[in-house]
């Protein structure tokens, strides 16, 4: 089920690339009309992420694709709090920043032993080349009850290609006179149900909702994972070595 993977991200043409840096920046703090909305309409995401650290002892966290640090704003009980993330321009001017343990730039980094109650993930998964690699390690960081916890758009459907389209991709070719979903093919190489694949082939516990009426009609998607299959998660970073 893996031969797809690792993915080859498309290259952006020489006009995308002199402006990808300041609109990837725009997107992720909602800098604009239109990225802001959709950071309104991702907060359910980041509500149901951070659903299990309302209340109750603090639980060691790290999150895979941390970004701007957004969703520290909903961790309440999260500590200590690890990242993954390479781009440190995104975090390093938030006042957040000091809530975080450990900088990695890959999940690879995280030394063998460390272990974490729950691994969290919002708008990420979608975007990751070597998916299975990084799940599976997930699998093998896990505490004997911890979860995995992502959200995830629901690409590859046509509501959300619908609601990208009308908004953020419209804005953007006012902007720049550009094909927004130029972009998005550069960005998102993963689509919804692969992400789901993925994540059942390694876990063995695996509940979903939905943003929406059902998968295919939706704007986003929340998994909580448990029971890793340990053994598969070895066998496939040996399988890859």
């Amino acid at each position: 089920m893996f031969e797809k993977f690792p993915k080859t991200r498309s290259t952006l043409p020489p006009e995308f690339q002199a402006i990808y840096a300041d609109q990837y920046k725009e997107n992720r703090d909602g800098g604009s009309k239109a990225s802001g909305m959709a950071q309104n309409l991702e907060s359910w995401m980041h509500r149901k992420v951070a659903a299990d650290v309302q209340s109750g002892p603090a639980r060691s966290t790290l999150e895979i694709g941390a970004g701007t640090l957004n969703q520290l704003e909903y961790e309440k009980n999260a500590e200590p709090y690890d990242i993954v993330e390479p781009f440190h321009s995104l975090f390093e001017s938030s006042p957040l920043v000091n809530r975080i343990r450990n900088v990695y730039d890959d999940i690879s980094e995280i030394p063998g032993g460390t272990r974490y109650d729950r691994i969290i993930s919002i708008a990420a998964f979608e975007h990751i080349c070597n998916l299975p690699e990084v799940i599976a390690r997930c699998g093998l960081l896990l505490s004997a009850e911890g979860q995995l916890r992502c959200g995830i758009p629901s690409e590859g459907t046509i509501l959300w290609k619908m609601g990208y389209t009308f908004t953020t991709g419209l804005e953007f070719k006012r902007k720049y006179n550009l094909d927004y979903e130029v972009l998005m093919r550069h960005e998102h190489v993963n689509t919804a149900s692969e992400i789901e694949e993925v994540l059942r082939y390694f876990f063995s516990d695996v509940n979903v909702s939905v943003f929406g009426l059902a998968r295919s009609l939706s704007f986003y998607q929340f998994y909580a994972c448990g029971n890793p299959q340990t053994e598969r998660c070895s066998e496939y970073l040996a399988s890859i070595r």
